[in-house]
């Protein structure tokens, strides 16, 4: 099996929520998941919205991640979180 490189996109309920803390709690969901968090990215949407889009490694015979998908989504503050791109990591 390969390792893939998986972005989560991350939306607040709101501007007004402290991406910090979302950030933390999600990169712990990914380790906990057997994910290693490498890089993140804020994203500005509209209306001073940003997204939070993490960008980590795992193994491919983890399978699906709509239980890590499940979990992040019941962070406070966390309006949705869905997986935005699948890559395979070559090397």
């Amino acid at each position: 099996m390969a390792t893939i490189v998986v972005t989560i996109k991350i939306m607040p309920e709101s501007p007004d929520v402290d991406l910090k803390a979302i950030e933390n709690k999600a990169t712990e969901e990914i380790t906990k998941f057997g994910g290693d968090v490498g890089k993140v990215e804020i994203e500005p949407i509209a209306f001073g919205i940003k997204a939070l889009n993490l960008i980590f490694i795992m193994d491919e015979k983890k399978g699906s991640t709509d239980s890590l998908e499940e979990s992040i989504r019941n962070i406070d503050g966390v309006e949705s979180a869905e997986v935005s791109d699948v890559r395979r990591a070559i090397g």
